[in-house]
């Protein structure tokens, strides 16, 4: 199959694009209209860097340093010094994603016109992706302000041919040897250029991206467990009718309530405590309210997609120049939109791990699950079952609440007090990719509890669908009920199973695609 090609032009970019390059190495190349644009930028700021009066970022200092008028010979220094200087990262490398995102999107923004780099510069930016050479970033050094200055800095360092990289094979080595293994020429930046390079949201909207295209596939994984756990637990599925979801038109909820009933339809496990003797007249919150606090992140997850779309179609530096031969200054690369999203985003998905970790408890408690045994075990007292499995994920979920405070909600000064407020919104996108990562696990020790619980209603005939995800789950080497067994390998397992998206693969040639 022949590599996908993204072609960038002057009016942003999708998050397709952002998934295709960051995650599956597609190409990148530059139109021939962004090549247009980028030379009558820089033209612009040659006229400029020409005349005796300052212009910030092209004549001037940086940060608290811009009231410095720099000489021409000291200009190629100055774009140097700047990303030398801010590539002052620490603390553990960032995954190759996370930098190829981060790299693409600086290129989105050269590309629109609006920076003044030279096309060479643009050009060589895409050669470094297109060769698989990735700058060795760390996880500290940005404030979500004036861009994501020190992550940005070490991928412009690499550009440079100096710093450390990791190449095509996996090894990490001086980016001059692999630019030069690449056939690529090192830049030397000019004015303004170095400046541009650090400018702007490129980290936190590939972060948001990334994790909205991974919790697309959670919240439907989500929806499938949750219809898992009704099952086991004899719930009804009349609370998921769309009549009664009509009435409250959240668009979230209606699709989370869909999603529910279409893997319960055909299920001869449902319904069977709403008459006889001791009628249960209603399922417990965390069963009956599912659609509601899914629903509810799914629209979170709508209004993140808005957000990031509308950055992707942005031109985040300071200055910029302006289609009319202006450059101005300006506070774009402040980071408070994405940032906000990225919160939200961490505390939605908190909260639909708490309520998964609610069902899978009450599937391990015999006076709340309707006739199970206790902990799902097969000879409660001489097994333990999955007592310690939920403990695990009760873990998951208090390490979810912490990372759901919100980055945002703080700022710290820098740069002599120039800089004075600050969005934190790399750090808002670093703890929402941990709380993804602890999602998916959550969501799989749900998984795990309710198809056991499902297998255990002997006599009772799964729905149709539910039958599918058993029996993929099964495939896929995670065991179903029986003695004690060394259960980290299983939980591993089904973590990957969700993670990957193959739940939801399995469920869908039943359902039909799930909203």
């Amino acid at each position: 199959m022949d590599m996908q090609t993204v072609v960038l032009g002057t009016s942003g970019t999708t998050p397709q694009d952002v998934i295709a390059v960051a995650r599956h190495g597609a190409r990148v190349e530059l139109s021939a209209e962004a090549v247009e644009a980028l030379a009558a930028a820089r033209a612009v700021v040659d006229a400029l860097a020409a005349k005796p009066e300052p212009v910030y970022g092209v004549s001037t200092g940086f940060g608290a340093l811009a009231t410095r008028h720099i000489d021409h010979e000291l200009r190629t220094q100055l774009q140097r010094n700047i990303v030398r200087s801010h590539a002052a990262g620490m603390g553990p490398r960032v995954e190759r994603e996370v930098v190829r995102a981060l790299m693409f999107l600086r290129l989105k923004t050269v590309a629109s016109g609006h920076t003044g780099v030279r096309p060479e510069v643009a050009r060589t930016m895409a050669d470094v992706l297109n060769a698989g050479i990735t700058p060795v970033v760390h996880e500290y050094g940005s404030l979500g302000c004036s861009g994501d200055l020190a992550p940005l800095s070490h991928c412009a360092l690499a550009l440079m041919g100096e710093g450390d990289a990791e190449g095509p094979d996996g090894e990490v080595r001086p980016a001059g040897e692999l630019l030069a293994a690449a056939g690529i020429e090192p830049v030397v930046l000019r004015e303004k250029e170095g400046l541009a390079l650090l400018n702007g949201t490129d980290g936190m909207l590939g972060m948001l991206i990334m994790a909205l295209a991974d919790l697309d596939t959670l919240y439907k994984s989500a929806d499938v467990t949750a219809a898992l756990s009704l099952e086991a637990l004899l719930g009804t599925e009349k609370v998921l009718e769309p009549e009664l979801h009509a009435i409250r038109p959240h668009p979230g909820q209606a699709a989370s309530a869909a999603n529910m009933l279409a893997v319960l339809k055909g299920s001869g496990l449902t319904g069977h405590f709403q008459a006889g003797e001791a009628p249960r007249v209603q399922d417990a919150y965390s069963i009956r309210c599912a659609p509601q606090v899914a629903g509810a992140g799914r629209d979170t997850m709508a209004h993140a997609l808005l957000v990031a779309e509308r950055e992707l179609a942005a031109a985040v530096d300071n200055p910029v120049v302006l289609g009319n031969g202006e450059v101005r200054s300006n506070g774009n690369f402040h980071g408070a939109p994405v940032a906000y999203v990225l919160d939200f985003l961490a505390i939605a998905a908190a909260d639909l791990g708490s309520i998964a970790e609610r069902r899978t408890d009450r599937l391990l408690d015999k006076n709340r699950s309707h006739g199970l045994p206790p902990f799902l075990a097969d000879d409660a007292g001489v097994d333990s079952g999955l007592m310690i499995a939920q403990y695990t994920q009760a873990a998951l979920v208090s390490e979810m609440k912490r990372l759901a405070v919100p980055a945002s909600a703080d700022s710290i000064p820098s740069s002599a007090m120039q800089e004075d407020h600050v969005s934190m919104g790399w750090s808002a996108a670093r703890k929402l990719r941990t709380a993804v990562g602890n999602l998916a696990r959550i969501i799989a020790v749900e998984l795990y509890a309710a198809t056991r619980g499902i297998e255990l209603r002997e006599g009772l005939t799964p729905a149709p669908a539910s039958r599918a995800a058993i029996d993929a789950l099964r495939a896929a080497g995670v065991e179903g009920p029986g003695p004690d067994r060394f259960l980290a390998p299983d939980l591993a397992a089904a973590d990957a199973f969700v993670r990957e998206g193959r739940l939801v693969a399995a469920v869908e040639p039943v359902t039909g695609p799930l909203a």
